[in-house]
């Protein structure tokens, strides 16, 4: 008896490998798979401008990037003892004007080198709600917690999304013509915009990603969404807020995700990777004992076998 549908899935081209550079944008669903990445020793940079969720502050963070934007006081300001940008993540936010624009314009110098080396791009949209701050007539990235009534709240139409896709492509495309770009919909519920409206902003994502997606082109869509909707439907696989995923449909998704886009040759290498991290993580009774000892050093001959095979991998 069949208790559960699944969504067919087959490897993508141009598969990612331990060569591969990757930089993933977009909502918290990024930083999910970037740990994961991460955890596996590869070589990517997740959101250097903190978690973006809507479609027009990814795109402006990567013209940002791509332009090199130097941010200058007036691009900054102060509330709650803490410089903010309208443009980042509080999580960039200092109490330092001076030590905030260094490590900003730091991050826009960092990010413009790693997305004109990458070989794939990973956006992940979280909502179709923006916020535009009043005095100023400009789409934020973020309120930073500054009184609702400063800003109108507005659901982007279709169209207004796909254009703004279209606009990202375009400016990753003048940066290298071929980079695989691979979108997807966090499966995140933004349910303080409310129910149905969660559900129509995710429905507008999900149409306007459909227009511009397009395996040609290397314009690809992964279906993170619609794995929690229709293969994890039940409220077991939800955290206890009801509204994130839990650790296990993370899990899930992620391996969804390696088994489309990562090549069988690395998954195996992964195994090792995987071996030799809980290997690290390991806590002894004894660290003294011979047997730990001995232990440590079984573990550095693993990393220097895999070593031989993906030389610059560093477990330090």
């Amino acid at each position: 008896m069949q208790l559960r549908t699944e969504i067919p899935l087959s490897k993508e081209h141009h598969l990612i490998d331990y060569d591969s550079k990757l930089v993933l944008l977009g909502s918290c669903f990024s930083e999910n798979i970037g740990k994961k990445l991460s955890y596996f020793k590869f070589k990517n940079i997740v959101n250097p401008f903190g978690i973006l969720f809507h479609p027009i502050a990814i795109e402006n963070s990567i013209l940002n990037i791509i332009n090199e934007k130097q941010f200058t006081e007036k691009d900054i300001f102060f509330h709650n003892e803490l410089w903010h940008s309208f443009e980042t993540h509080s999580i960039l936010n200092s109490s330092s004007k001076e030590g905030f624009l260094a490590s900003i314009n730091n991050v826009v110098k960092l990010a413009n080198t790693q997305l004109n080396n990458a070989s794939h791009i990973v956006i992940t949209l979280g909502t179709a709600w923006i916020y535009r701050f009043i005095e100023t007539d400009t789409i934020v990235a973020n309120c930073h917690k500054i009184p609702q009534k400063r800003f109108s709240k507005e659901l982007l139409k279709v169209n207004e999304i796909t254009e703004s896709l279209e606009a990202s492509i375009a400016l990753l495309r003048n940066l290298q013509k071929d980079v695989p770009i691979i979108f997807t919909v966090s499966p995140i519920r933004h349910l303080k915009n409310g129910f149905m409206e969660n559900q129509l902003s995710k429905a507008h994502l999900l149409s306007a990603i459909h227009e511009v997606v397009d395996p040609k082109e290397q314009v690809y869509y992964f279906p993170s969404y619609e794995i929690m909707m229709d293969e994890l439907r039940d409220y077991r696989f939800y955290a206890e807020d009801m509204i994130h995923p839990s650790n296990t449909a993370i899990q899930y998704i992620w391996e969804k995700f390696r088994d489309t886009w990562i090549s069988d040759e690395t998954i195996n290498l992964m195994e090792d990777v995987n071996s030799i991290q809980k290997n690290l993580a390991h806590k002894p009774f004894n660290p003294k004992s011979k047997q730990y000892q001995e232990f440590l050093k079984g573990t550095e001959e693993k990393i220097r076998n895999l070593q031989i095979k993906i030389p610059d991998i560093n477990f330090k």
